[in-house]
């Protein structure tokens, strides 16, 4: 099933029916109950209770089958072992939808689990939804549809808004809720998911791509459960137009434990699911304080006014403030253009003792006067050498004079620039804020927290740009490989270059003089190195031998290398010795693959060497990539600079690198189904133009259970 079909039923019910209906409002059955009643749901309710006839003022039933009609959503509010038969009831009685917010299924055990695989069959059979169970249900403001338990609804019902919510766990969901109404951010649709039985976290995303009241996506997730259903739903809210902030909470074991390639302890399931989000449109955050600044930020400045790029400017009227924002502002990865000549002159002209590069120092004069804050704020946001302006207003809306100056001066701007982005670091009242809100001007109170905000603002903008081209290419199945790729480093590498990844000319030798042979025949100075499946990190065991310059070299190093690996490693079954060209270069990469549990093959790129897992400087992306998403790999690794030619180094032939990454991640999605692992460390980059040759490569096969274990 497509992912957010059938969920009309459940986020847009004409009727609704409480199974477990409790006069005690203060009880699970009882809430619905009167929360529906309480803020004004027009539809039908029908409490199902057998041992009642009226519930909170509202005839009872004593069961589904005497219920007048079959309602769209039914909550099912009864003990864990009564809930299958309540729900196979519903599915009966024709019932579009549940909510099962009762706890005790496959969170529990085996005996749990096979509870849970009631509802989903009940759902499977009859096309019913299902939300939940272990879950705290679904909201809808604009219509008053209440299927939750949730005590945030205690006091008050947040307001209609664009913002929509959805969340695997209930309390999380829940306190982005409340939060979200705290600073007076409209709601438009709240779901959990919980256990996901049926419904799962891609139908929430999916359906609120398609709802015409959400503009915004909040998504709280713990783990995926179905890949490819989660990427589809992520990428049609992206199509849609509509971004999807996720606060991913919880690590992978996968990526940490020891893994026998260095591709294993680099590419953990955690960075994968940075990739994933990054190529679906979606944006990350990592505190339920950014997702709930980067969604209200997002709800007031779409559809047009998102920052075109990273380039900020700031204001403030105090030197540190300005400091302190900079500082925030570049470790977010923010730039600070200095402003144009005109920019600067305007502003000097204005107050002669300002700084007025950037971050600007307007001084105290700027918030004595409205009309030169207007000028001073009218000349910085007209700049188009930046694409965000930042505002620091500490304490200020708490103080009416103070207060007056800055919102004439802010009226003004929103009037006269309509669609430039300009962020405020500021708290304050309540109806202050509001008013800020409606001139369209996004607030976050902390330095960090708004210069986090506006970085993400512009990965938002980013990702709405993206196009479909830039979706992962088809996955082409290959013939099965030889045992030998496995076997060694040299079939392995043989393996690799049939796919297009470069390799050097290479010769297997089982004795000292064969290796003399073949050395005169590639030609001085070589390197030999142990050919064995048991030694994939061989420099560990001293089974390489560098830098041989001669016949006599060779026949020396041969025996010493044979007997220090079986001194070191002396079960070890040794296939022979590889004798290859001395190559240099100019930067040295490590490529890699894996297969994740969740998003089958992924590629990996860093910066190679001893340095791979020293410095962790890599970059993450499902396989298959194309040669264009390969180079931005490239571009995103804090070694960039230098493999692009820093301070009068020779570039790297960073096309030819993108070449073999793109490669590696066919061969490895061809044969995702046979190879665990693939370790190129290095990649040795030759200057630009001269190409790139991986020196040492590793096949990792599957073991027998693990394809039946990932699917």
């Amino acid at each position: 099933m497509r992912p957010g079909e059938g969920l009309d039923a459940l986020m847009r019910p004409r009727s609704i029916a409480i199974i477990g209906a409790s006069q005690d409002a203060t009880k699970i059955g009882g809430r619905p109950v009167e929360l529906l009643r309480r803020y004004g749901y027009t539809g039908q309710i029908y409490p199902v209770n057998p041992k009642a006839a009226t519930v909170q003022g509202l005839q009872a039933y004593p069961s589904m089958e005497e219920l007048p009609e079959a309602p769209d959503l039914a909550i099912v509010a009864v003990d864990a072992e009564k809930a299958p038969e309540a729900v196979e009831q519903c599915a009966a009685r024709g019932v579009r939808s549940v909510v099962v917010f009762s706890s005790g299924f496959a969170e529990l055990g085996e005996k749990g689990r096979a509870m849970q695989e009631r509802l989903r069959v009940a759902a499977r059979r009859s096309g019913m939804r299902v939300l939940g169970p272990n879950c705290l249900g679904a909201v809808s403001i604009a219509d008053k549809s209440i299927a939750t338990f949730s005590i945030v609804l205690e006091h008050s019902l947040p307001a209609a808004g664009s913002l929509g919510i959805v969340s695997q766990s209930g309390n999380l969901g829940s306190f982005t809720m409340r939060l979200a109404s705290q600073r007076g951010i409209g709601v438009s649709r709240f779901i959990t998911t919980g256990n996901e039985c049926d419904i799962d976290i891609a139908d929430g995303i999916a359906w609120l791509a398609r709802d015409p009241a959400t503009r915004v996506i909040l998504c709280a997730l713990e783990t995926c459960r179905d890949a490819g259903r989660l990427i589809s739903a992520l990428e049609e809210a992206r199509d849609a137009g509509k971004p999807v902030i996720t606060l991913k909470i919880g690590t992978s074991e996968a990526g940490q434990a020891a893994a026998a390639s260095h591709t294993g302890a680099l590419a953990g399931s955690d960075a994968v699911f940075d990739a994933m989000f990054a190529r679906s449109g979606a944006v990350r955050v990592h505190s339920i304080e950014q997702l709930i600044d980067l969604g209200q930020a997002a709800s007031i400045l779409l559809p047009d006014r998102l920052p075109r790029g990273s380039r900020v400017a700031l204001l403030a009227a105090s030197g540190g403030f300005g400091v302190l924002l900079a500082d925030a502002a570049q470790a977010v990865g923010l730039s600070l253009p200095e402003l144009s000549e005109a920019t600067q002159r305007t502003i000097l002209d204005l107050v002669p003792f300002a700084s007025a590069r950037n971050p600007v120092d307007a001084t105290a004069q700027m918030s004595s006067r409205p009309d030169l804050l207007q000028k001073i704020l009218s000349a910085v946001v007209a700049d188009d050498r930046c694409d965000t302006v930042v505002l620091p207003l500490p304490f200020s809306l708490y103080m009416p004079r103070l207060r007056s100056v800055y919102m004439e001066a802010l009226r003004f701007i929103r009037r006269e620039y309509p669609d430039r982005p300009v962020i405020l670091c500021v708290d304050g009242p309540e109806d202050a804020l509001a008013e800020l809100h409606a001139m369209g001007y996004p607030t976050v109170a902390s330095f960090d927290g708004c210069c986090a905000t506006v970085a993400a603002l512009a990965r938002l903008q980013a990702a709405a740009k993206r196009s479909k081209e830039q979706s992962q290419p088809a996955i082409e199945r290959a013939p099965p490989l030889s045992p030998d790729a496995f076997r060694h480093e040299l079939g392995a590498k043989g393996a690799l270059a049939d796919a297009g990844v470069p390799v050097l000319t290479e010769r297997l030798a089982m004795d000292a003089d064969a290796a003399a042979r073949a050395a005169a025949e590639i030609g001085f100075p070589v390197v030999l190195k142990i050919a064995s499946r048991d030694l994939p990190h061989k420099t560990e065991v001293g089974g390489v031998a560098l830098g041989l310059a001669s016949e006599a070299e060779v026949r020396l190093a041969f025996p010493q290398m044979l007997e220090r690996v079986a001194r070191k490693a002396p079960q070890a079954a040794i296939d022979g010795v590889i004798v290859a060209p001395m190559a240099k270069g100019v930067a040295e990469l490590i490529l890699g693959s894996r297969i994740d549990s969740i998003f089958g093959p992924v590629v990996m790129v860093g910066l190679g060497g001893i340095f791979a897992e020293i410095l962790q400087d890599t970059a993450v992306q499902m396989a298959p990539v194309s040669e264009a998403q390969a180079m931005a790999m490239l571009k995103s690794l804090k070694a960039f600079a230098v493999l692009n030619g820093a301070r009068g180094r020779p570039r790297a032939d960073l096309e030819a690198a993108a070449r073999a990454v793109a490669a590696l991640s066919r061969f490895a999605a061809a044969h995702a189904e046979a190879i665990s692992e693939i370790d190129i460390n290095p990649l040795l980059l030759k200057a630009q133009g001269e190409g790139a040759v991986a020196l040492d490569a590793l096949l990792i096969p599957r073991a027998d259970g693990e394809m039946q274990e990932r699917g």
